[in-house]
């Protein structure tokens, strides 16, 4: 594909085909997620409080608000900064972002000359402490495969579209390496606190395949 293409793989670390990966609900099911919980808990098979609880940790404790959390601080704080890409998994559990799957993580950092893409191209690694649970794509071995071969192609798929001067670079997770991207932070938001910002930064910026737009931070002024 591109010439600009930088890939970087792992290949020291076997990837780990043993852990399970939960799935983004699509929006058209969930009506019917809607109605099996009730269901179960109308019978007496789930309990509330427990189901609220479990929500609670992967909406919230466990999904893409750390991530942008962590992206905001980086943008506002730059010694931060510094300490996150030195070393991520330091500086991500200094916010008490930790656990499975966060282990041992790296940060790489969108410029504008460099774009960088996350995939795991043997399973679905992904990092649950700052992300939650992958996304359906993210899993699909056609993403998986073609991020490698045509990252140019895949992120025109999600509406991204690069200057040819820009490389691409694709960073391959393994079992025991997570990426996180830590994008560009957006015209326009310089008088924005990291709450703020925070709010702005979306999962797939920080998976690579999309951008945080300066018109969307813009109207969040």
């Amino acid at each position: 594909m591109s010439k600009d293409h930088d890939r970087y793989h792992g290949h020291g670390h076997d990837h780990d085909h043993g852990h399970e990966h939960g799935q983004d609900v699509p929006s058209e099911t969930a009506l019917r997620v809607k109605a099996l919980e009730s269901l179960l808990i109308e019978k007496g098979l789930v309990d509330p409080a427990a189901l609220d609880a479990i929500v609670d940790t992967y909406e919230n404790k466990v999904g893409p608000r750390n991530g942008a959390r962590v992206v905001a601080r980086a943008w506002t704080d730059p010694a931060f900064k510094a300490r996150l890409l030195k070393d991520a998994t330091a500086a991500i559990a200094e916010m008490g972002y930790t656990g499975a799957q966060g282990e041992h993580m790296v940060v790489v950092e969108n410029t504008p000359q460099v774009h960088n893409l996350v995939v795991c191209t043997l399973c679905s690694c992904y990092p649950w402490p700052v992300l939650g649970l992958p996304p359906v794509w993210y899993k699909s071995s056609a993403y998986r495969s073609r991020a490698v071969i045509e990252p140019r192609a895949v992120l025109g798929d999600f509406g991204l579209s690069l200057p040819d001067d820009v490389a691409v670079r694709v960073w391959d997770s393994t079992a025991e390496i997570r990426y996180l991207v830590l994008p560009e932070r957006p015209a326009g938001t310089d008088k924005m606190d990291a709450e703020a910002l925070a709010a702005l930064v979306t999962r797939d910026a920080m998976v690579g395949v999309a951008k945080v737009a300066a018109a969307t931070a813009k109207e969040g002024t």
